[in-house]
């Protein structure tokens, strides 16, 4: 009973919110590392009992993982990043298997708004050690046996090598700190090249938007949530809800 309670609306409603929210806290406090690999295994068994929850309807709780899982891949601990790269993988296989291993969009897509998160919210992000996490991923992927001949390897190769380009331009904003004009600039042509995903066009320009306001150019950052709410307002009209 309590199952199917919990799987009401594609696992989006109230008592699987409080069930995730304890799991998220979890994350979200600091743990001993013994804590933390229990939690990540717990979190093997939710994902996998309860996909509906991550894949299908909203991407809030996908969403909220990735970028909490995301974190624990910068961890200055080898084997907490080891763990946190394993349990990323997971959710991308597992998202894979889901739709008839066609695709892992809704991952995909989650792991790269929240990189993109990260990088103003983490300091260090996108240093060796995430580069040695990005590496165990692509290498799950590809010691994977059982969907070796299927497009997920090559999938997860794309993923990690975009979120290699986020970052690497990411540095090269960080070089043009003080440069406001040059920053903005480079801002914008990363998020034009997602002109064909809007949540990641809408992240950047959030981002533009935040750098104009600090730099007092408020009529810029206006303009900036006026594409953001162009964007929101095509999407809803593709889909029919406006």
């Amino acid at each position: 009973i309590l199952k199917n309670q919990l799987l009401t609306d594609h696992g989006h409603n109230p008592l699987m919110k409080k069930v995730f929210d304890v799991y998220l806290c979890f994350l979200q406090k600091n743990q001993s590392e013994t804590a933390l690999k229990n939690v990540f295994i717990a979190l093997r068994a939710l994902i996998f009992k309860f996909p509906s929850t991550f894949y299908e309807g909203r991407a809030d709780m996908c969403s909220a993982l990735c970028y909490e899982i995301l974190k624990y891949c910068n961890s200055k601990l080898s084997s907490i990043r080891t763990e946190a790269s394993q349990l990323l993988y997971f959710l991308m296989r597992n998202n894979f298997d889901y739709t008839g291993k066609k695709s892992f969009v809704r991952t995909h897509l989650q792991v790269i708004i929240s990189v993109s998160q990260l990088i103003a919210d983490v300091v260090g992000i996108g240093g060796t050690r995430f580069q040695q996490s990005l590496s165990i991923i692509n290498n799950c992927a590809n010691n994977d046996r059982i969907i070796k001949h299927t497009t997920f390897p090559s999938d997860v190769k794309d993923l990690t090598k975009r979120i290699r380009t986020v970052l690497m331009a990411t540095a090269q904003m960080k070089e043009h700190e003080n440069d406001p004009e040059m920053l903005v600039d480079l801002q914008y042509s990363l998020a034009k090249s997602y002109a064909s995903t809007p949540e990641l066009r809408k992240t950047w320009l959030d981002s533009m938007a935040r750098i104009h306001v600090k730099n007092g150019d408020l009529s810029e950052a206006a303009m900036c949530y006026v594409h953001v709410a162009a964007l929101v307002a095509e999407y809803l009209t593709r889909k029919g809800m406006i």
